[in-house]
């Protein structure tokens, strides 16, 4: 199996999504957000039917998922570094340098969030913070120095209850938004590329 971007943000959404069975074969992807299923399928062209299933945590609170086989993208992802059972033994991850912005694309979508508000403490001052999230303290540490290492940019690293964050200031979320967003028509959800979109914008027009 050969890297692509599209593969490379699968990887991404896999790495805080995915789930990968024991039995060497099948893997699935949950998510509160029907188009983050949807674009599994897309990249891998499946004919798997999207199930619901409602959540425990939240009344009338859904989730879709689709589960699907495929021994040679299962072997492709243990060879990258993900393995059943990932959530607190994640680690390191092996991926190509060209392809870490779109695996950072994915990341994002799966586990990550924008956040960004009005400093009532300063005129004009708009504030804009990008974090990802993962429980594995290992994990988060590696994306923290693969982020510094390529692009030059830093984030905090802090502990919210049993999940690990890297967060990134203003300056550092803006420069990172045009890594990830390098170009038009990239895979990716649309939600939460249209926030961003139009924080960027409010922060262009302070």
């Amino acid at each position: 199996m050969k890297w692509t971007n599209n593969l490379a943000y699968l990887v991404g959404l896999i790495t805080t999504d995915g789930n990968l069975s024991k039995d060497g074969r099948h893997m699935s992807i949950v998510s509160k957000d029907l188009e983050q299923v949807e674009n599994v399928i897309k990249i891998l062209m499946l004919k798997n039917k999207i199930g619901v299933k409602n959540s425990s945590f939240k009344n009338n609170g859904k989730y879709y998922y689709v589960q699907f086989g495929n021994v040679e993208l299962y072997k492709f992802l243990n060879s990258v570094g993900l393995f059943p059972n990932k959530s607190k033994n994640l680690g390191i991850l092996t991926i190509p340098e060209v392809y870490i912005r779109d695996f950072l694309r994915g990341h994002l979508d799966g586990d990550g969030y924008t956040y960004s508000y009005w400093d009532k403490r300063w005129k004009n001052s708009f504030m804009f913070y990008t974090v990802f999230a993962s429980g594995s303290k290992k994990h988060i540490i590696w994306l923290r120095e693969t982020i510094l290492t390529l692009y030059k940019l830093d984030g905090k690293i802090k502990r919210n209850r049993s999940v690990y964050v890297l967060v990134f200031s203003k300056r550092a979320s803006i420069n990172l938004m045009k890594i990830i967003y390098y170009r038009k028509n990239l895979i990716c959800m649309k939600r939460k590329k249209f926030k961003i979109r139009k924080a960027l914008g409010i922060i262009a027009g302070v």
